[in-house]
């Protein structure tokens, strides 16, 4: 198999778990409406993903974990949502499609972002597959990285710096915060749920803070070098809005550089796995040479 087969079953498996719980009708319909618009529109589903590459890698199947792993994509989504909102970063394009708030308008938007962000503990929640004490653990991490802690934080101090002086630390503080955080968490969480020991916990760590990282910094250099169909949003938007990035920091080539130092720790952090991290090794080099 190779990795984009990979991803493609195990995207299909979030999907069909996803599409499956959302199929009854919830009232307010509109409500309803709208949630599914943002949470089915597509997507890499890499945080899920990933969450249950940790979890196989540590030597479970994956299937068990699937709610888990889709309620990190409902949290993802929501802050997209939330994001694309006129008091935020005001976007008009989310993966190819008008974002939420033109469709449904900004009221109906924040509610639909919101029901994601309930409803994704909620599903984590339920699994009598998993010991309610590991399920405990997981959710601690999950909310961590989603809250004050993580991705809130980091999306606060984003609009914090704009039009500010760029600044390497804050810089950093943002992008481990805003977009790292997740992406750490949905990795140590598979290897939570498979209640791993501490060195293979300390592995996925290492690897989700790094892969975390260089996943902005290729996002930073993708909105400076991309087009907007490629990108299935507005290209320039950061620029557009004197955002902090890496490119503004660094430019494009030495931020190249930076994202290749992260992926090369992140695979020095799996050798641990040995030929287990395969599916994590290949997932580490596509990200450093994805397009969109």
């Amino acid at each position: 198999m190779d990795l984009k087969t990979y991803l493609k079953e195990k995207k299909a498996l979030v999907e069909d778990f996803v599409t499956g719980y959302f199929k009854e009708p919830i009232a307010p319909e509109i409500l309803h409406e709208s949630m599914k618009y943002s949470i089915l529109a597509g997507g890499k589903r890499i945080r899920p993903v990933l969450c249950l590459a940790a979890y196989e890698t540590c030597g479970g199947d994956g299937e068990a974990i699937v709610p888990q792993a889709a309620a990190i994509e409902l949290i993802h989504t929501y802050s997209l949502i939330h994001d694309d909102l006129p008091a935020m970063d005001d976007d008009d394009l989310r993966r190819g499609k008008p974002t939420n708030h033109v469709v449904y308008g900004e009221a109906m938007a924040i509610l639909a972002g919101d029901g994601l962000l309930t409803e994704a503990f909620r599903m984590f929640s339920k699994n009598d597959k998993i010991a309610p004490e590991i399920l405990l653990r997981a959710l601690r991490e999950l909310s961590s990285a989603a809250g004050l802690y993580g991705m809130v934080a980091g999306q606060a101090m984003d609009i914090i710096a704009e039009g500010k002086a760029h600044d390497k630390e804050l810089l950093e503080f943002i992008h481990r915060n805003k977009t790292a955080a997740l992406l750490k968490a949905s990795v140590r969480i598979g290897g939570v749920l498979y209640n791993a020991g501490e060195a293979a916990i300390s592995a996925l760590t290492g690897y989700g803070e790094a892969i975390g990282l260089a996943f902005q910094i290729v996002d930073d250099i993708l909105d400076v070098t991309g087009t907007t169909e490629e990108l299935g949003k507005p290209r320039g938007s950061d620029e557009d809005k004197n955002k902090m990035t890496y490119p503004a920091l660094y430019g494009v080539e030495h931020s190249r550089a930076l994202a290749k130092e992260q992926i090369d720790r992140a695979l020095q952090s799996v050798e641990f796995f040995g030929p287990k991290a395969l599916w994590f090794n290949e997932i580490a080099k596509y990200l450093l040479k994805r397009s969109n």
